[in-house]
């Protein structure tokens, strides 16, 4: 097993994912992030709490395409739904998505 080594001068300590992680569903939930319009999703909800029209709307997908991302997001835990009388809202669940989306921000914003 790899031990940990003291960062140097100048360099970040980086955490080791120990093996009490559960690999396979960090994994799972990273694939299900990894898609374009789920990003933009999470990165709007970041912001606030949205039905799934307004964020249709604002990402330029359809209705129910958009309801199905946002369904993949909530079953893997980094979102949660509301249901309004017929509107059901969306907010996210997982805080530290913040920190994965400015990752993903820092390394590709133009």
């Amino acid at each position: 097993m790899p031990r940990r080594s003291t960062p140097k001068r100048g360099e970040v300590e980086r955490p080791l994912l120990s093996d009490s992680v559960d690999f396979d569903g960090a994994a799972e939930c990273l694939k299900t992030l990894a898609h374009p319009g789920r990003l933009r999703l999470v990165s709007l909800l970041l912001e606030g709490r949205y039905p799934v029209g307004v964020l249709a709307e604002a990402t330029a997908l359809s209705p129910s395409v958009t309801s199905e991302h946002l369904r993949l997001l909530e079953r893997c835990g980094l979102l949660r739904s509301e249901r309004e009388g017929r509107r059901v809202f969306y907010s996210v669940a997982e805080p530290l998505l913040v920190k994965i989306i400015g990752c993903v921000h820092d390394r590709f914003a133009a």
